[in-house]
């Protein structure tokens, strides 16, 4: 392959690859959550880039093409909003008190954790935007003398976790609105969330986007206020 392609396909090319085969064992699998097509392909991609002894930029510079599709993939998620914006507006209240408590919930229990089992400060600063969008933790943490790579690390494993554990988990304690699953979701594990929120309940989906956009919004308002004082 690497002789049939110019190098700045050939990653693009391997990256859908891979994630066509992964959607497809997801969608063999009926959407377990252990199945998740970005669960599945990325282990295979980091095992192609080390055996190919291929730095990452020469992998994101093959794939820019993805990565300027988020832009757009991301302001696509405002059309699911607006169709709940009814539903919404006559939920402000409480999904207002949910993101309030998620947010900060999310940022007292990581430092939190990690604070009690000795972590140092640079630790800290990193995991504390955890429950916000890879961009804005690694530019919070940034700001909080953390290290954007550990966090965008750290945010990715949260995301996973939430995203698999999900929909088990708010099964177990009762939760069947689906609008509370998503929003739920959505605070806790951002894109990764909000994708297999999509895969079960467009309304869980439409919730979880809105949920992580306005989680990205205020974590990134409340440790910048932390910053400042700082």
């Amino acid at each position: 392959m690497i002789d049939l392609l110019p190098p700045e396909l050939l990653w693009l090319t391997v990256t859908l690859v891979v994630f066509a085969g992964a959607e497809w064992i997801s969608r063999a699998s009926g959407r377990h959550p252990l199945a998740h097509p970005i669960l599945l392909s990325a282990p295979v991609l980091m095992a192609a880039l080390l055996a190919s002894r291929t730095s990452y930029a020469t992998y994101a510079e093959g794939t820019r093409a993805l990565t300027f599709l988020l832009g757009p993939a991301v302001v696509g998620l405002a059309v699911p909003i607006w169709a709940q914006r009814r539903v919404i507006v006559r939920l402000a209240r409480p999904l207002a008190a949910a993101l309030a408590a998620g947010c900060l919930t999310a940022i007292v229990s990581s430092v939190g954790i990690a604070w009690l089992f000795g972590a140092p400060p640079t630790v800290l600063a990193s995991i504390a935007p955890r429950a916000s969008t890879t961009p804005v933790a690694m530019e919070i943490a940034s700001q909080l003398g953390g290290v954007a790579s550990l966090a965008a690390v750290i945010v990715l494993f949260a995301g996973v976790i939430g995203g698999v554990s999900a929909t088990h988990l708010l099964n177990l304690i009762g939760v069947r609105d689906w609008r509370a699953r998503g929003f739920a979701v959505g605070i806790s594990a951002h894109g990764f969330g909000a994708a297999r929120a999509f895969q079960v309940n467009d309304t869980a989906g439409a919730f979880a986007s809105l949920a992580m956009t306005l989680n990205a919004v205020a974590t990134a308002v409340v440790l910048s206020i932390v910053a400042v004082i700082l």
